[in-house]
């Protein structure tokens, strides 16, 4: 495929503005009185993410990949991670708050309530609009599935192959009108 002019343009002048950004960083890097702790904090999240979080999630996603009613298990897991992740920092800083009101709440109860209350939210929608009845034999689909709709016979061949009487092309159709 060959690149037309505006898109080489584009392409250089995104690589360069990437470039830039790179510069700007490692410049704010090495102005910080402790470079060598945010280099290992920026490395110990790259491996607490690709080594952690990524498998975590891709077992997760398998886990639920087969079950039925799957999109209001994801729902259920995305909203739970966006509430852990928010909350996070705010539970493993490490002694107490410079400001008492930045912290007025137990932040651990807190989470556990949100995550139960997704739970409980999550398995009720579950029973009611995933799995439809209460109680299905196993093997049963969960939703009821429509029957196929039955199959309209083309209209029956006069004896010398032709159409029967009555059903010629009509004037809308590119016939005389008979």
């Amino acid at each position: 495929m060959r690149n037309t002019d505006a898109q080489l343009v584009l392409r250089y002048a995104l690589g360069g503005l990437g470039l830039g950004l790179i510069g700007l960083g490692a410049w704010l890097v090495a102005a910080e009185p402790d470079p060598a702790g945010v280099l290992l904090w920026l490395a110990g999240a790259v491996v607490l993410h690709d080594g952690v979080l990524a498998p975590l999630v891709l077992a997760v996603g398998l886990l639920i990949a087969a079950r039925p009613a799957r999109g209001l298990w994801r729902g259920a897991l995305i909203v739970a991670g966006s509430v852990t992740l928010v909350t996070l920092p705010l539970l493993v800083r490490p002694g107490e708050p410079p400001n008492p009101s930045a912290l007025p709440l137990p932040y651990g109860r807190n989470l556990a309530i949100v995550l139960g209350a997704v739970g409980v939210v999550t398995g009720v929608l579950y029973l009611v609009r995933g799995r439809g009845k209460l109680v299905r034999g196993r093997g049963e689909s969960v939703r009821r599935r429509r029957e196929p709709r039955e199959r309209r016979e083309p209209p029956a061949r006069g004896p010398e192959g032709g159409q029967g009487r009555g059903q010629g092309r009509g004037r809308d159709r590119g016939g005389t009108g008979d």
